[in-house]
């Protein structure tokens, strides 16, 4: 063996001689010049092309983490990028609602409102009585008095027609409408008329009797002339469950109509008389608006319903017809404008997600507990 070779051998005996020595089982890594790491025991391998030395594996996984990074942060902003399109699509979504609300507030008050209406052809004003009356619907007696002074001073109305599709509802809102409605019919001059579509019940036919007129559909719905109270009684339901009522009165008869106590015959007395002495109004003021046209039966103030045809024979109705036919006949053709004042498209949308929310967990009832 020559000089060289042995030297050569030499240094690579003492190299590995330590190594080997020491860990008999490692073998010689030819990439990194070291002895090779057992499996489980290190970070995994870097992969390369053969020839590459160390330095040029560490920029490969340089490199590599680079690109990961890179994949990361692209994904981020692009979902940073899909977040903001989002924020900018609901803002738009928010914007377009606030505003088409303004456009149709301002439409209904400046362009859509009756009082606008400047036309003088002859025409039916029509004030629109549409479901319950009561004072937080849009058949409360603030709104309809209010478009029955508008249709009333209106030049180009022949009548005014209370457009009516009601079962009935507030006494005193009832009251109020039917007291504003005697008082136009005494002042003359121009009729007033009740024209009832599918139903005309209980305070709806309060309010119809004041006008001059009514007209009824044959199969509309017609009278129940009667004062209703409904409500349940919990306290065996409580009791079973045991669960204790505490009500802390002044006055012994504050409570008398807590549903989780027992009615006693002396409050139900009281009651009734209550009803009674209701009722008798409601009859008073039926037979001044009616008049002599109404029937001598006795079973007209009996709560019945009848319908429009059965109405005319009572006295409850004058003529069968529709608005229309009305229409034709006082002004020549079918023409009419609302006088009804308009709702704000906030006041609609609030109004119909509370009446939603109270169907919803059956907690819809009038103001009152006493119902035409």
């Amino acid at each position: 063996m020559s000089d060289d070779q042995s030297r050569q051998h030499g240094e690579h005996s003492e190299q590995d001689g330590p190594a080997s020595r020491d860990h008999p089982e490692t073998t010689q890594d030819r990439w990194t010049q070291g002895p090779e790491v057992a499996s489980g025991k290190a970070t995994p391998p870097m992969h390369g092309a053969p020839g590459d030395d160390a330095e040029t594996l560490r920029e490969r996984q340089r490199l590599a983490q680079l690109e990961m990074m890179d994949h990361w942060i692209g994904g981020v902003l692009t979902e940073q990028r899909r977040s903001r399109r989002w924020k900018l699509f609901f803002r738009l979504l928010v914007l377009m609602v606030v505003l088409a609300s303004l456009f149709a507030m301002f439409y209904s008050l400046f362009w859509g409102a009756p009082s606008g209406v400047t036309t003088t052809q002859r025409h039916l004003g029509i004030v629109e009585v549409n479901g319950v009356i009561a004072s937080d619907s849009p058949a409360n007696a603030e709104r309809i008095i209010q478009g029955l002074g508008r249709a009333w001073e209106a030049e180009g109305s022949a009548a005014v027609v209370l457009h009516i599709n009601s079962p009935g509802g507030s006494p005193v809102q009832s009251q109020r409408i039917y007291a504003e409605i005697m008082r136009l019919r005494e002042q003359g001059g121009k009729p007033i008329i009740a024209v009832i579509e599918d139903v005309g019940a209980s305070g709806a036919y309060y309010i119809a009797a004041a006008a001059d007129e009514i007209v009824a559909s044959p199969v509309s719905l017609v009278g129940s002339i009667g004062v209703i109270y409904a409500g349940f009684g919990f306290e065996e339901a409580i009791e079973r469950i045991g669960v204790e009522r505490r009500v802390v009165t002044a006055g012994e008869n504050k409570a008398f109509l807590d549903p989780y106590k027992p009615l006693d015959e002396d409050a139900e007395a009281f009651w009734q008389s209550v009803l009674n002495q209701t009722h008798r109004q409601f009859i008073a003021d039926v037979r001044a608006g009616r008049g002599e046209r109404l029937s001598s039966s006795p079973a007209i103030f009996s709560g019945l319903i009848w319908s429009g045809e059965q109405s005319i024979e009572l006295g409850l109705v004058d003529q069968l017809g529709t608005l229309e036919q009305v229409s034709r006949e006082l002004v020549g053709e079918a023409h009419w404008v609302d006088y009804t004042p308009s709702l704000g498209p906030f006041d609609q949308l609030t109004r119909r997600f509370t009446q939603v929310v109270a169907e919803v967990l059956g907690l819809s009832a009038p103001n009152t507990p006493i119902r035409f």
